[in-house]
């Protein structure tokens, strides 16, 4: 019930500062420009000075990988010599910001390919990392952190979080920038929305035209706005004014469910026709004891002469069943998600009932929002 209260009490909040029309946000906190962007990397490498938490010999790929490295440094060895388990074969990927220069670090993500229990304590050999186009753009190298740990001894296993995922902070140099482009071979300049929405794009435009009156604005969709810049203009500077023009966006009515946590998240504008909701349950509980019927000592002596006497187990169960009084409320036309919670609150729903009738609600056309279920 608890838990219950902290939702609601979330809710009426959220709703109790909402207001049906937006504030006016900087039109870069509502999308971006068309070619700016973020490219992924990924390599393969391996994790060595493990304390006996590495690959097992069962992974052979770990340990052809070993051969390989070795040979690099003119050390021949062959792959049934290798019995270590202070190396783990991992898979390294990052996110190559836009604008990024060579000599610049970003942070890299490791993940264990093998059989290995822990990567904690042990240092990334020099791993280049590749984007689609088979281009190295990064050389990862470094100690790793490790958010989590696992033990084991006689049996018994101790472990907090995933021991076999890692993080270097800075632990990649970029070798080769990426070349970004922000305008069209037309010359225009594009902004492309974070969540397409026709009004959003049209009051964008008429905010764009007003703001710069000298350059040609042409909505080509309800996520992509195209801008002519002015001839012999600053692009640089174009582009921060129009980051910095204020627009009010427009927000589809949503009501957003966790099942999982319980959480419900509403906006002030979700709307709820005439709807009339009954609430009832059934709870029945089975229990069940197990009596032991021993024989006698005399018994047993007839037993191991051969006479059929053993030990019984009866089940004696019991069966309870508890109907709650159904509940009824009516709400009018027109009404809000936060009357709908104090309505709710006054017949004591649970979280997961309240997320049920939301849900009926929703089936029956009187919840005038998106449902999304997480």
């Amino acid at each position: 019930m608890n838990q219950l209260f902290r939702v609601l009490s979330v809710l009426i909040l959220l709703i109790s500062v909402s207001s049906p029309t937006m504030a006016a946000v900087r039109l870069k906190e509502l999308g971006r420009i068309e070619g700016v962007r973020d490219n992924v990397l990924i390599g393969y490498g391996l994790v060595a000075g493990l304390a006996g938490s590495g690959d097992s010999r069962r992974s052979e790929s770990t340990t052809q990988s070993i051969v390989n490295t070795l040979r690099n440094f003119n050390v021949r060895v062959e792959a049934d010599e290798i019995n270590s388990r202070n190396v783990a074969a991992v898979v390294v990927t990052a996110e190559l910001p836009p604008f990024i220069q060579a000599g610049d670090r970003i942070a890299v993500n490791l993940s264990s390919l093998g059989d290995a229990r822990s990567l904690l304590g042990g240092t990334l050999l020099m791993t280049p990392l590749k984007a689609a186009n088979g281009h190295t753009y990064a050389l990862a190298q470094g100690a790793v952190s490790v958010g989590g740990f696992q033990y084991e001894a006689y049996g018994n296993r101790v472990q907090k979080n995933h021991p076999t995922v890692a993080r270097i902070p800075n632990g990649a140099i970029i070798e080769q920038e990426v070349s970004t482009s922000f305008l069209t071979p037309e010359g225009d300049l594009n902004i492309l929305l974070t969540e397409p929405d026709f009004t959003t794009a049209n009051r964008v435009v008429q905010s764009i035209r007003e703001a710069i009156p000298d350059s040609v604005v042409k909505p080509r969709g309800p996520g992509k706005i195209s801008v002519t810049p002015p001839e012999a203009g600053d692009v640089i500077a174009l582009i921060a004014r129009i980051e910095n023009i204020t627009v009010e966006p427009d927000q589809v009515a949503k009501v957003v469910v966790n099942e999982r946590t319980g959480t419900v998240v509403s906006g002030g504008d979700v709307r709820i026709s005439a709807v009339s909701i009954s609430h009832g349950n059934i709870e029945v509980s089975i229990l069940t004891d197990y009596q032991v019927s021993q024989p006698a000592n005399l018994e047993l002596l007839n037993a191991s002469a051969g006479v059929d006497i053993r030990t019984v187990v009866t089940p004696q169960t019991r069966i309870n069943l508890e109907e709650q009084k159904l509940a009824s409320i009516q709400l009018e036309g027109n009404s809000t998600v936060n009357e709908l919670v104090k309505a709710l609150k006054q017949i004591n729903v649970s979280t997961r009932d309240l997320i049920s009738i939301l849900q009926s609600i929703k089936s029956s056309g009187a919840l005038h929002a998106r449902l999304i279920i997480n």
